[in-house]
């Protein structure tokens, strides 16, 4: 198996073009300076990597996340541990109607500055099945046509969350407080510099520079697009297993195909910044978010 082995850590690739096991560290614990920078850098050569045999309690889990940055609250009150609310509860059981992440989507991508990164830690998870799915951006963003790539450089779209807690999920507004925000079709990453495709059909609602049919269209070809297998890789999670992904440059895909057995866990998010346009030239970023026509 093809590994690369960086101070304590090994690092073993899932796909050529995505995901990454990383071992020889205890995420319980702070982590080192040197482990910290090679984790980092993994995460920002991989997309997303993963991390097995790891138990963390809940103040463990913030702890790890702040090495990161800042920790995010999630908009949906009710989705929030009752104790530390920059926890996630992510559960799903006999009782459940719905399980979370079940579309492509990016996390929050409706605020002003979206996540920079989430990790996820499932202490329960069933038996077969409830595999995540990741894919990367910049993969979806290289395979497309010179004028394509052209094309959507000069565009932006509006990313709701209206769309998926208030009108997906029946939310009440009092139990949420979700942003509408215009952002690049086209963003570049500040760590690596590459380009990424930055729309996803759980958030944005339409391109404000095309009309609603020219919107639909060109939407519907590119949730077709980023979806190709080429640009994924396949997780399966284990008791006590993290994935910890780049909010920026991934859509992730959580597969609900284990009901009525249990999976439960929880995710912190680390704070990021407001994408950055791939071309600032031809994007006006703050232009007003009138609907197409």
């Amino acid at each position: 198996m093809n590994a690369i082995h960086e101070g304590n850590l090994t690092i073993r690739k899932l796909t050529p073009t995505i995901g990454a096991e990383v071992f020889g560290v205890d995420l319980s614990k702070p982590v080192a300076p040197g482990d910290l920078a090679r984790i980092k850098q993994a995460l920002w050569d991989n997309q997303v990597i993963f991390f097995r045999d790891q138990q963390l309690s809940p103040q463990q889990h913030m702890s790890l996340g702040k090495q990161f940055g800042s920790l995010h609250v999630h908009p949906v009150k009710r989705s929030r541990h009752p104790e530390h609310p920059e926890l996630l509860v992510v559960h799903a059981d006999a009782n459940s109607t719905r399980a979370t992440g079940e579309s492509w989507h990016t996390d929050v991508s409706c605020d002003q500055a979206p996540p920079m990164a989430s990790m996820l830690h499932l202490t329960d998870v069933p038996p077969v099945g409830g595999d995540t799915l990741w894919a990367s951006m910049y993969a979806a963003y290289d395979a497309l046509s010179t004028s394509m790539k052209t094309l959507l450089e000069g565009l932006t779209a509006i990313h709701d969350g209206a769309k998926p807690w208030l009108n997906g999920l029946g939310v009440k507004p009092v139990d949420i407080a979700y942003s509408r925000t215009e952002h690049p079709v086209v963003t570049v990453h500040p760590e690596t510099g590459r380009k990424i495709l930055f729309v996803n059909s759980g958030f944005t609602t339409h391109i404000p520079q095309l009309t609603r049919a020219e919107s639909d269209a060109l939407l519907g070809f590119l949730y077709d697009h980023l979806a190709h297998p080429l640009f994924q890789c396949r997780f399966r999670w284990e008791h006590n297993s993290i994935a910890f992904w780049d909010n920026r440059c991934t859509q992730h895909h959580a597969l609900w195909d284990y009901f009525p057995a249990r999976r439960h866990g929880h995710r912190v998010t680390i704070n990021g910044h407001a994408p950055a346009a791939a071309d600032p030239t031809r994007v006006a970023v703050q232009s007003p978010m009138a609907e197409a026509a």
